[in-house]
């Protein structure tokens, strides 16, 4: 990288700023929102959304919760017409949202604009002209009085336009690229467009300051939130909108800290869809809120049907990355990971906590429509014991004992890692039946008896095949299970102990079938097997059987 010293900062930090909210640490009550997907992120798009597209994305925001949705630029094209009139002539605005429209300062773009909401019971009418150095002196060259003008003949338009206006008609006005604006002039432009609307408490005005290209860090655009809302006039009667975008990759810190610092509203859209690198993720936002214990008032309670709409629409994708929403974020493949959530998972369960402190996990994801089976631990060649375990256990009831999770662990590791591909929590089961469960095929139980005798021993006669032919032994043990044991060391002329046996039975009822693990050592080596099986001895002599076939 050799040409920084073409660029500049375009930036301007205001003075007589306090920070002071700075010493907040988080943002206590949600801001107004309002959906900019249908204008902003719509004309980002590559092929912008069909007007039956837009009633589909309509409605669903409305689902969400949004009571504020910008719905486009009426003058721009007769798509954007054609959709705010039929939201108004189909009835399809509840009553409860407001739709807004977007306008630039000219005489027949805000007629066609009041046109378009004519009929409507509450509509924002935003009016907007660039204000920034940029633009002043490259796209416009014009002096500041000469911006100042253009804004003021906008604001007195629609001033005229609203007596006729048969529907309640808010103003917003957005200083364009005010982020590249001397704060002096932006406060300048703004007080002389609220002294033409004159806002009173039952009509407020919305001063929207837009980071339209973003050029400082959050705090910069935060303090000129902060010296903007020290020095607005009518303040009480006006609502501070922020809407950044994302050049810099800041836009959701640009708007916690703007909120801080004084903002009431924010404009954004789902998925930070928008022009360039997008605009503020209004989901990312508003869970970053909810995960503090706040209540955001919009509800992304099923972010999997969200993402299908939003996808279908839009024909943009969803990052596997993006936060709360993509496909990964609430994954675990590593395995020190998987095995802090899976015990994070049993300590919520045990203690019967009522609040959220999982680790690695900073939402809930069922709060959001995910599931944990699919979503939470996923496997691959990365993993550990843990996770592996916690897979078995909570979709297939499967309590592997410690030693035999790490064993089945490097297992599924080593399988994982020569396919190059992830393991599905179906495919790990599939696996650990296929290499530990009721083995039978080099040697077999085929019948067994037992007796108990006066003492504490037990005789059986124990019918084995081995390699394909049957015979009976009868032995003595301290138990059935260490009667068969001997029955196969007799069998096979190969010595090994039973090293350590549990059993548990797989669901909470009397019929429920049981699973045992057993781990013989043979040799110095530690071979383990498991059964499943309604009776309890027979699940633990078939356990007792696959491990020793897993020697053989």
């Amino acid at each position: 990288m050799k040409n920084t010293n073409k660029y500049v900062k375009q930036f301007f930090l205001p003075e007589g700023v306090s920070m002071e909210w700075m010493k907040k640490s988080y943002i206590d009550k949600p801001p107004i929102w309002c959906s900019v997907d249908l204008r902003d992120g719509n004309q980002a798009l590559i092929i912008p959304m069909s007007l039956e597209e837009k009633l589909e994305f309509f409605t669903l925001l409305c689902e969400i919760g949004f009571k504020e949705i910008e719905i486009g630029f009426p003058a721009a094209s007769e798509t954007e017409y054609e959709f705010c009139r039929a939201l108004i002539e189909r009835g399809l605005i509840p009553d409860d949202v407001t739709i807004q429209v977007l306008t630039q300062a000219r005489d027949h773009i805000l007629k066609k604009t009041f046109e378009a909401i004519d009929g409507a019971k509450h509509a924002v009418v935003h009016l907007y002209n660039s204000t920034s150095v940029a633009q002043r002196e490259q796209v416009f060259r014009k002096e500041k009085k000469e911006i100042v003008e253009i804004a003021l003949k906008g604001a007195r338009l629609c001033a005229e336009y609203k007596k006729k206006a048969k529907g309640k008609i808010t103003f917003e006005y957005s200083p364009e690229s005010f982020t590249g604006t001397e704060p002096a002039f932006a406060l300048e432009i703004c007080n002389a467009v609220l002294d033409v609307w004159k806002p009173t408490a039952e009509n407020k005005v919305i001063i929207n300051l837009p980071v339209t290209v973003s050029h400082s860090m959050p705090h910069v655009y935060a303090s000129q939130v902060e010296y903007m809302d020290k020095n607005l006039k009518y303040r009480e009667n006006v609502i501070i909108s922020l809407h950044p975008h994302n050049d810099r990759g800041c836009a959701v810190a640009d708007s916690e800290m703007g909120l801080l610092a004084g903002g009431d509203r924010i404009e954004g859209t789902l998925f930070g869809n928008g022009e360039r690198t997008g605009n503020v993720d209004i989901i990312t936002l508003a869970l970053n809120m909810y995960s503090q214990g706040v209540e955001p008032n919009l509800d992304f309670s099923n972010l999997p049907k969200i993402t299908e709409v939003y996808e279908k629409v839009t024909r943009m994708r969803v990052s596997e990355r993006q936060p709360y929403s993509g496909q990964l974020v609430f994954a675990a493949f590593s395995g020190s990971h998987q095995d802090a959530i899976a015990k994070g998972m049993k300590y919520r369960l045990e203690k019967g906590s009522q609040t959220w402190t999982v680790p690695y996990l900073p939402l809930d994801p069922s709060d959001v429509g995910r599931k944990y089976e699919a979503d939470v631990i996923r496997i691959n060649s990365q993993s550990g014991k843990g996770g592996i375990g916690y897979v078995l256990e909570t979709q297939f009831k499967l309590v592997l004992p410690p030693k035999m999770r790490e064993v089945f662990g490097y297992h599924i590791k080593s399988i994982s890692d020569h396919a190059h591909k992830e393991l599905s929590p179906q495919e790990v089961y599939d696996i650990f039946v296929r290499d530990f469960v009721n083995l039978r095929d080099k040697l077999d139980v085929v019948e067994k008896r037992f007796e108990q005798t006066d003492g504490e021993k037990v005789k059986g006669e124990i019918t084995l095949r081995y390699h394909g032919v049957e015979k009976t032994y009868a032995v003595e043990g301290n138990g059935r299970l260490d009667c068969v044991c001997k029955a196969i060391i007799e069998a096979t002329g190969e010595e090994f102990t039973i090293e350590s046996y549990v059993e548990h039975a797989l669901e909470e009822k009397s019929s429920s079938k049981a699973a045992s693990y057993v781990s013989i050592v043979k040799k110095g080596a530690t071979y383990w097997g498991t059964g499943i099986h309604s009776d309890i001895m027979t699940s633990s002599v078939r356990a007792l059987v696959s491990a020793v076939n897993k020697t053989i």
